[in-house]
């Protein structure tokens, strides 16, 4: 039996659900790159930035689960695969911090693309996005900050 849309406006529910599958595949894709990296970092600064990528693991973990949530409540399902991991297989501290600078520019854009296809339509969903575009854009500055000690 189908139910009736939960909010009112012309939301397209199966681009939203769409769009919640990439998010949460690519959050999930977040948890296996920061936990790859944790484990690659060597040298006198490895502790923090250890700690810092385990940090951002667990909280890609939680978005993933935060978006599943919302997924699932429209009926929709996860895919059960993580997003493809672009990776240049360099280590240096610099090349780990520029490649999740990169992936949390990603990250918004894909919610970004949630908060197109919500605006105005849908009080929560649009919130919920951006309050995520937010976050991943905190990251980011979190992220330059970090790489700025390369090329001062």
């Amino acid at each position: 039996e189908k139910q009736a849309a939960i909010w009112s406006g012309d939301v397209d529910e199966a681009k939203v659900i769409e769009i919640l599958r990439d998010i949460v595949s690519y959050e999930l894709a977040g948890v296996v790159r920061y936990s790859h990296y944790a484990l690659m970092v060597k040298g006198p600064n490895r502790i923090p930035i250890v700690q810092f990528l385990k940090e951002q693991a667990s909280e890609s973990l939680l978005h993933a689960q935060q978006a599943g949530e919302i997924l699932t409540g429209l009926g929709g399902a996860p895919k059960m695969d993580i997003a493809r991991i672009e990776e240049t297989h360099q280590y240096s501290i610099y090349d780990i911090l520029a490649e999740s600078y990169e992936h949390e520019a990603k990250a918004i854009s894909l919610y970004r693309d949630l908060l197109r296809e919500t605006e105005n339509k849908s009080v929560y969903l649009e919130e919920y996005a951006r309050g995520m575009v937010g976050q991943e854009e905190l990251h980011r500055i979190e992220l330059r900050k970090m790489l700025r000690d390369f090329s001062d």
